[in-house]
């Protein structure tokens, strides 16, 4: 508040107060700190063998940590990059084309140098690394855009790759896991501030960091294992999980191009705000989307254990989901 690092009320928030800016610092220098400290640790005090003393349950095996002691490297300066791009908007407010234009060139070097790829039996790692860096830019945005209304964006997150951490259990990565666990344990502590009514808000610095480390959880993690006898069917895990905020972020898109506005210029069509247009409350109205999301997560922890009769059913249980949240889309004001 001292240094004016804050939110204004703005009509497409249903802001009413001022409000902190410095979630998003919070976020990332508890991502910085905890994952630093833990490769600290690995390199320097269980790879040296310091910890043999302990019992054979407690020790940990690092190579696999040490192996990929890079690929955290250019993650951290990824996130970074993110962070001191969307701090610089919050501060200066940026127009659309600087930000996209960074949120490609990290993208393409995540996908290019962390190994933050999608296979999909695609064999080819030019079109592999291109996909991604869409994609990544993509989840980005979609979280940028549900940073709309108290709790929204970091709640979502949460239950997503809380899913998605599913999906990195079952496959045995506990590199992606543990990127997991931190992630989520983060946000969990941001979210204790920013539920309504928000105390603090995570602002782009805060938005543009949650959006890429879920691309991150989505693509590292192993879905099909074909030696492992896995349904391929799984690969759509992330999409059923991100089902609701994917949606969101096409419809919202759809309708400002649709109306001659630019898709990245922030009004009150989201289905947050039409909810909160229809009589709920804020805390109301973050909760459904919650329990959507949920709904939709929980279909697609499923997509492991069925057969492909019960994979279509997880789709379609999806798309009614979605249908229900058409309804109140489509409904008059």
């Amino acid at each position: 508040m001292k240094t004016g690092f804050v939110s204004h009320p703005r009509a497409e928030r249903f802001s009413r107060t001022v409000t902190p800016l410095g979630g998003g610092i919070a976020i990332f220098a508890t991502l910085a700190i905890i994952l630093l400290s833990a490769a600290a640790v690995i390199k320097f005090v269980i790879a040296p063998g310091l910890l043999q003393w302990l019992p054979q349950s407690f020790n940990i095996v690092p190579a696999d940590f040490l192996a990929k002691s890079h690929q955290l490297i250019v993650i951290l300066l990824c996130v970074f990059a993110l962070f001191a791009l969307g701090l610089w908007d919050d501060r200066k407010h940026l127009g659309p084309f600087v930000k996209l234009v960074v949120q490609f060139i990290v993208a393409f070097i995540a996908a290019g140098l962390a190994d933050i790829r999608v296979e999909l039996f695609i064999h080819n790692t030019f079109i592999t690394t291109l996909l991604s860096a869409f994609w990544i830019v993509l989840i980005i945005n979609v979280f940028n855009f549900l940073d709309n209304m108290d709790g929204a964006c970091a709640g979502i997150a949460i239950i997503a790759s809380s899913v998605l951490f599913t999906a990195a259990a079952f496959s045995g990565q506990v590199f992606v896991g543990g990127l997991a666990l931190v992630f989520i344990g983060s946000l969990l502590g941001f979210l204790f501030f920013n539920f309504p009514p928000a105390k603090i808000f995570a602002g782009d610095a805060g938005s543009l960091v949650i959006g890429f480390f879920v691309a991150l959880i989505s693509l590292r993690t192993t879905y099909y294992n074909q030696a492992a006898s896995g349904r391929w069917f799984a690969v759509f895990m992330p999409l059923i999980a991100l089902a609701v905020p994917l949606y969101d972020f096409v419809s919202v898109t759809f309708l400002r191009i649709k109306q001659g506005k630019s898709p990245f210029v922030g009004d009150t069509q989201h289905f947050s705000h039409r909810l909160k247009r229809r009589g709920l409350s804020e805390t109301q109205t973050v909760l459904t989307l919650y329990l959507a999301t949920l709904c939709t997560g929980l279909g697609a922890t499923f997509l492991y254990q069925v057969d492909l009769l019960g994979a279509f059913l997880i789709f379609i249980e999806t798309i009614m989901i979605l249908a229900i949240i058409a309804v109140f889309e489509s409904t008059g004001e």
